[in-house]
Order: structure tokens, then C-alpha cells, then sequence
């Protein structure tokens, strides 16, 4: 069986890097459901994620933007980032180069609030199990 090396990205918690199984069932548990894939970027790397993520009510989980830090999209539920060349029939595990842009890009989750400007995406860090622990005592 293939593996391949791919970030994983879930609302709420930190980006990290994953091995998984190269095959259709395996990307479809990461996500929830069917697959889609974005590649809203111009390095050869692909953003797989739940193609009805958004309608199905699913959390907010990143912010997609453009070179000039303007908002394009945002993914809804968990997805995974994966390298895909154009001249691959498939994903294949990420160049280590790519694999530390897009883990730095996405490693803090976001949360989004509506603004008169528009919709906002603000980065934060996630809370341990230990610091939720503490708080419930």
C-alpha cells in the first residue's frame, strides 16, 4: 500500500504534517465526505477538501487569501494539503520546501468575524488538553 506525506489542517487545532493511505477512502475520512480539489495557489500544491463542506453546516476552518493578503475563500471542515504536479495522475507527499511554506501558512487556527469592511479571519492559538483541564476545576 501507498502512503504519502501530506499537511493536515482541522478547524480549531494546529496544521500538521500526516502519512496517509494514497487512496480515495482514506482522503474522503480526512475530510467528512466527498472529495474536492482547490489549488488556489501557484506552487504545484493542492487543498483537498470536503467538496460540500459549506453546505453542510461544517466549521470554519481557514482562510484562503491572495498575494496581496486579500480574503478569496474560506474552507469549511477539515482538509489536507497535498503536492500535485501537473504532470502527476496523482497526490503525491509534499517537497519538504512546500511542506514548511503551507505548515507556517495555515499552522494557527483561524476564527471569522463579519465586519462593515467584510469578513475578517483572525489567527489564535489553540488551547491544550492540560489548559482546558485546569479551567473546568
Amino acid at each position: 500500500m501507498d502512503t504519502i506525506n501530506v499537511i493536515y489542517v482541522e478547524p480549531g487545532k494546529t496544521a500538521r504534517t500526516i502519512e496517509m493511505k494514497d487512496e480515495l477512502s482514506e482522503m474522503q475520512k480526512l475530510v467528512g465526505g466527498l472529495i474536492e480539489e482547490y489549488m488556489p495557489f501557484e506552487d504545484d500544491v493542492a487543498i483537498i477538501c470536503n467538496d460540500e463542506g459549506k453546505m453542510n453546516g461544517m466549521p470554519l476552518n481557514r482562510a484562503i487569501t491572495g498575494e496581496d493578503g486579500q480574503l478569496m475563500d474560506i474552507i469549511a471542515g477539515p482538509f489536507f494539503i497535498a503536492y500535485a504536479p501537473v504532470e502527476s495522475e496523482k497526490f503525491l507527499s509534499m517537497p519538504e520546501e512546500l511542506e514548511e511554506k503551507y505548515t507556517e501558512k495555515f499552522r494557527q487556527p483561524e476564527q471569522f468575524f463579519r465586519t462593515p469592511a467584510g469578513i475578517k479571519a483572525v489567527k489564535y492559538e489553540p488551547e491544550t488538553g492540560s489548559e482546558r483541564r485546569q479551567e473546568a476545576r
